[in-house]
């Protein structure tokens, strides 16, 4: 027996155009499957059943009654809470903005509605996406499928449990220091972060604007390949979004890469990673290898002072985007303030989260009179100086082969008290951000106590389509992407959404 919710979102957009499956029945799957799991992930942070069986039926109508149908006609797509949508709330998982409803949709939002998407509901995040766990959630933390006591990363946590569980065919996420990646390597999935201004940023809530990147989270790479062929391209109302159109990246997708070279980044492989993470890697570094890559020994020098880097500049214009929040003009307001002072100081007490409050702190002390040059200045040089090592290393290789994440995933509240020991968990997907290049991760093994592992490849600027090419060689070649979370026998831990 077929079941629709662990149909990739390719195999069911073509059941779907093709007449064998009925749209409603595929979203009815999904909230079947929601109802039984994430009262235990929590996942979701809304759901939109009636407007998506609404949704559903018309694509079925039109179907039936030979209209033509969009790239993914009738698939049911989460999208992350920090992307704005006219329909239902738009939290960032803050109470800041628990009852912010958008006067507009994200332009993503309008492209995946054009394609014959169904969008099923808003998922969970670290507020305002500053975190590596979805732990730092004004609602609550997300938990993993594979292990309900585990992270499923984050700060895209939502995304990536509700695609790994079947909860959706597919979800959005954004990334700002790996907020994809990282998830998906957690939660045993493909996760993209395109290249910077490939996608537009329109509609998504600001956290660090010269780092962020909405991109797909998916249970395989045909899928992420498919959504990325949806979203990408220019959008005049982001004055970062690259001008000219983008590649095709389903055409070539089951062709191999011929004569690929394959590098290893010495800085990758060193103290902190998990033996089996590393076992896991080396082994498919091996396959890439017996398929004919050539590997080859790069050197990126300047990623020991990536995180350093990324947790000046991040903060700094997370600072400044967040200025905005001052109880006026909207987001959470104090009642009964004392004066203007006290209106704005109480309002962001109450509304932001302990880690936001740190951010905010520690990018307003970078950017102060007397400590600019010291630490913001310094970092962007830094900066340049990562740029310029992967510049030089892509004279040398193609891609970049290393882990996602230097561990799998860990428990709950493990390192929620230790905020550096949590910044590390981005060690190896920061300067990916910092540089604007694109990077993604594949499932690319299990632990001894079956969580996922994953393998990131990182590409110079536009590389998607070739990058994408490589990663479906490896997974045609495997089968971790085919393995499925079972639900957990246990008191549910959430009530389900509304």
């Amino acid at each position: 027996m077929t079941i629709l919710n662990e149909l990739s979102a390719v195999e069911l957009r073509d059941r779907i155009t093709g007449g064998e499956i009925k749209s409603v029945d595929a979203a009815e799957a999904v909230f079947q499957a929601i109802a039984a799991w994430d009262p235990f992930l929590h996942a979701y942070n809304s759901t939109f059943r009636e407007s998506t069986l609404r949704g559903a039926e018309k694509i079925d109508r039109d179907r039936a009654a030979g209209k033509k149908p969009g790239l993914l006609s009738g698939v049911p797509i989460a999208i992350k809470d920090n992307i704005c949508t006219t329909f239902g709330t738009t939290t960032c998982s803050s109470k800041m903005l628990a009852d912010f409803r958008s006067p507009y949709n994200a332009s993503v939002v309008e492209k995946l509605q054009n394609a014959g998407a169904l969008i099923v509901g808003k998922t969970n995040l670290d507020e305002f996406a500053m975190g590596s766990s979805t732990e730092n959630s004004a609602f609550g933390p997300t938990h993993n499928p594979w292990n309900t006591r585990r992270v499923p990363g984050g700060s895209s946590g939502g995304s990536a449990a509700a695609t790994a569980a079947g909860l959706c065919s597919a979800a959005l996420g954004s990334d700002t220091g790996g907020s994809i990646r990282q998830p998906a390597s957690l939660c045993g999935i493909v996760g993209l972060k395109p290249t910077y201004g490939l996608v537009s940023r329109y509609g998504l809530v600001a956290f660090a604007s010269s780092l962020d990147q909405i991109g797909p989270l998916a249970r395989t790479v045909a899928d992420a390949a498919l959504l990325l062929q949806v979203i990408a391209g220019h959008d005049p109302r982001d004055s970062t979004s690259w001008p000219e159109p983008s590649d095709d990246y389903l055409s070539e997708l089951e062709k191999p890469l011929e004569e690929v070279r394959l590098g290893l980044p010495e800085e990758f492989t060193g103290e902190g990673v998990d033996a089996e993470v590393a076992s896991a890697v080396r082994t498919a570094v091996e396959f890439y290898r017996a398929q004919g890559a050539k590997i080859v020994p790069v050197s990126l020098p300047h990623t020991r002072y990536g995180i350093a880097a990324y947790y000046v500049i991040a903060p700094a214009e997370a600072a400044s985007n967040l200025a905005r929040y001052d109880g006026v003009h909207y987001g959470h307001r104090a009642a009964h303030p004392e004066d203007l002072y006290d209106l704005y100081a109480a309002s962001r007490a109450q509304g932001f989260g302990p880690e936001v409050q740190r951010r905010i702190m520690l990018g307003t002390y970078a950017l102060s009179a007397g400590y600019y040059d010291a630490y913001y200045l310094r970092a962007l040089k830094v900066r340049q100086l990562i740029k310029h090592d992967f510049d030089e290393a892509f004279q040398q290789c193609d891609f970049i082969a290393c882990p996602t994440s230097p561990t799998v995933a860990f428990e709950l509240g493990a390192k929620s008290g230790d905020p550096l020991r949590m910044y590390l968990c981005d060690v190896f997907t920061v300067t990916c951000n910092i540089a604007g290049i694109p990077g993604m991760n594949i499932p690319c093994g299990f632990s001894s106590d079956g969580l996922p592992i994953g393998l990131q490849l990182l590409g110079p600027i536009f590389s998607e389509r070739r990058m994408l090419r490589l990663a479906r060689q490896y997974e045609k070649n495997h089968d971790w992407h085919k393995r499925r979370p079972q639900p957990p026998a246990a008191e549910p831990r959430h009530k389900q959404p509304d």
